[in-house]
């Protein structure tokens, strides 16, 4: 099939978006390419096109997690088979997977980064008919990016064993510096770069200073109409806000990265079909919602970057209507980023402290764990060693860049079951243990597919065609799995840390201190970028464009800045228009303060009033107390 063909057939579009194609053609071309467009752009349709045109199978690295499963299972909705491979599957998990890549009908293969540094993973890859590799937020591989992860530099490894393949790589958000580092830490034969402008025309950018804050929160629901979603930096505070929202007689809602599956599912889908008006979150919402009628996004404390900055701001108005991006600042924020500033970057000692603690807690020998994943319980584990929450996600962001392990901060892994008996195998357990025989049977009945590979199982599910509890379920997939019959993976929703080399002494640690100093040197520049941004009255959406390398934007004529210099402008020409009328009025006669104001036809009452006070200032009238005169 075209292009055309293939999007019609698995999308049922008729014209891909703008670039899209253009993208497309190039990576069939087999010219490898970087493509920035905005969020909501379609960056997916880029890649799984092409790869649909040719033979083989796409491999495409992604740090979201939950997007990734998202991808996976609108591609299977589609008939188009997809697999994907994060952190905190089982090695058997994995090694059947890469198996259907090898020799299966798989089109997709999604991978987090970390899983580049597997051995298995890279040697398995080397065996696949491969026909694209897709890096999505390729803006990770940048040390100048402002999300940049270390594992993002082995996927220049894919193109030693591949290298004939292209690489399309996919953003958002970059700046020039960053441009040129993807395409130079993927190995791109020639610059070629397709770029949308960053403009959103129909966004309003508006910086609010306001001591209270609060206040600021009641009054943008108040005056737009409309679904929203309002960002603040802790989990607490989404929660307490919520509540103040709801108190206020609006439906609202909170989300953050430690809810449940089910809640986040429930709360997220309340919100896109706008049972709940607006969603108070953390930045763990939004990545891959494209929900199009979103009228404000409001941002209650300073984010760490523009470029975060302007894709949370870009989840409003996709629907090309007005929409309004509030960011609010008062001085104080200055003071909390700077003290945030010195937990994102720990001392050495702190560092090693944390692994340290990790091995112990993991009762791990020295010389032993390398390869092996663990659920982490960030709350208990800094309780336990007494460590402060935030420093010790940044050591073990800086423990990943030296690749002694590789850190994931959330990872929603359902349950899943695969047997370990053949068919006849089973059937003659079912026959000599006949208590167990209508629980297997309620399996077999309800998931197909589960003697070749792990399957997605939902206790709930399985407890009410069997009539049994959720916790019996459970027990009874455990007790199977202890005699063999099965495997049972029960499901997590806990961040994962990947030993990647065996533990070692803190002796023998080797922490890269000039990396850490180059990185808070790049974190600094983007904060003061973003204060710049909130304390200067200049057009925000220039500033932003400017910020991304687009240097000759016109003023936008909406944000908060362009909105005063035309209210200024329209005074001023107001004023000079009552001037005109009170000067030919006084010319034909005196009058007083009541009659003047009356026989003025331009402006306000409050306006008249202040252009007569301006003209006695100025001398350009006067008075005698009164009446006015020339």
């Amino acid at each position: 099939m075209t292009i055309h063909q293939i999007l019609k057939h698995y999308w049922n579009h008729d014209s891909f978006r703008p670039l899209q194609e253009e993208i497309i053609q190039s990576v069939l071309l087999g010219r490898d390419t970087l493509a920035l467009l905005p969020t909501g752009g379609g960056k997916s349709i880029c890649f799984q096109v092409p790869a649909l045109t040719k033979d083989g199978i796409c491999i495409v690295v992604s740090p979201l997690i939950a997007l990734m499963k998202d991808q996976v299972e609108n591609l299977k909705a589609r008939g188009i088979e997809a697999i994907a491979i994060v952190s905190g599957m089982s090695k058997r998990e994995v090694d059947i997977a890469l198996d259907n890549c090898v020799y299966g009908p798989v089109k997709f293969l999604y991978l987090s980064p970390e899983r580049l540094l597997s051995e298995l993973v890279r040697e398995r890859i080397s065996y696949m008919n491969v026909n694209l590799i897709a890096v999505d937020e390729a803006h990770c591989i940048s040390q100048w990016g402002y999300d940049f992860r270390p594992p993002y530099l082995h996927i220049a490894d894919l193109r030693l064993l591949h290298p004939g393949v292209p690489v399309l790589a996919l953003t958002a958000t970059a700046t020039d510096d960053v441009k040129d580092d993807i395409q130079q830490k993927l190995l791109f034969g020639e610059p070629n770069v397709f770029q949308q402008s960053f403009e959103r025309k129909n966004i309003s950018y508006v910086v609010q200073h306001d001591e209270n804050k609060f206040r600021k929160l009641l009054d943008i629901p108040k005056g737009v109409k409309g679904s929203g979603i309002v960002y603040v930096r802790s989990r607490r505070e989404t929660a307490e806000i919520a509540k103040f929202y709801t108190e206020n007689g609006f439906k609202a809602d909170f989300y953050h990265a430690g809810l449940t599956m089910e809640q986040r599912s429930s709360r997220q889908e309340d919100w896109q079909n706008s049972r709940t008006r607006i969603i108070v979150a953390t930045n763990a919402f939004g990545m891959g919602i494209d929900k199009p009628d979103v009228r404000f996004v409001v941002h209650k404390d300073m984010p760490e970057s523009l470029e975060a900055y302007y894709q949370e701001a870009g989840r409003a108005g996709r629907d090309g209507h007005k929409a309004y991006a509030v960011l609010l600042h008062t001085p104080a924020d200055r003071l909390k980023n700077e003290k945030k500033l010195l937990s994102a970057f720990p001392s050495v000692d702190e560092i090693k402290q944390v692994y340290h603690c990790l091995g112990s807690h993991y009762h791990l020998a020295y010389g032993t764990g390398q390869g092996i994943s663990f659920d982490l319980d960030l709350g208990d584990f800094c309780s336990r060693y007494k460590l402060e929450p935030t420093k010790t996600i940044n050591a073990l962001k800086f423990l990943e860049q030296d690749e002694y392990l590789a850190f994931t901060e959330s990872v929603f892994l359902p349950s899943r079951f695969k047997f370990e008996v053949s068919n006849e195998e089973l059937y003659r357990f079912q026959i000599a243990n006949e208590a167990w025989d209508p629980f297997i049977k309620t399996i077999l009945r309800s998931y197909g597919g589960s003697f070749e590979n792990y399957v997605r199982l939902r206790e709930f599910d399985l407890a009410r065609r069997s009539n049994l509890s959720v916790q019996q379920v459970i027990e009874g997939l455990k007790q199977l799995q202890e005699m063999g019959i099965l495997n049972y993976l029960q499901q997590t929703d806990q961040p994962q840390v990947t030993f990647i080399q065996a533990r070692r002494d803190n002796r023998e640690l080797v922490i890269n201190k000039r990396y850490i100093d180059e990185r808070k040197m790049v974190y600094t520049r983007k904060m003061e970028a973003v204060f710049l941004y909130a304390e200067h009255k200049k057009c925000r959406s220039q500033m932003l464009l400017a910020y991304f390398g687009e240097d000759n934007a016109l003023k936008c004529g909406v944000c908060d800045v362009c909105l005063e210099e035309k209210r200024k402008r329209n005074l001023s020409e107001t004023v000079d228009d009552i001037t005109a009328e009170i000067v030919q009025l006084l010319s034909a006669e005196d009058m007083d303060t009541d009659e003047l104001i009356t026989r003025v036809q331009t402006g306000t009452e409050k306006e008249r009033i202040e252009t007569i006070r301006l003209l006695l200032d100025a001398g350009k009238i006067k008075s005698d107390g009164e009446k006015y005169y020339l």
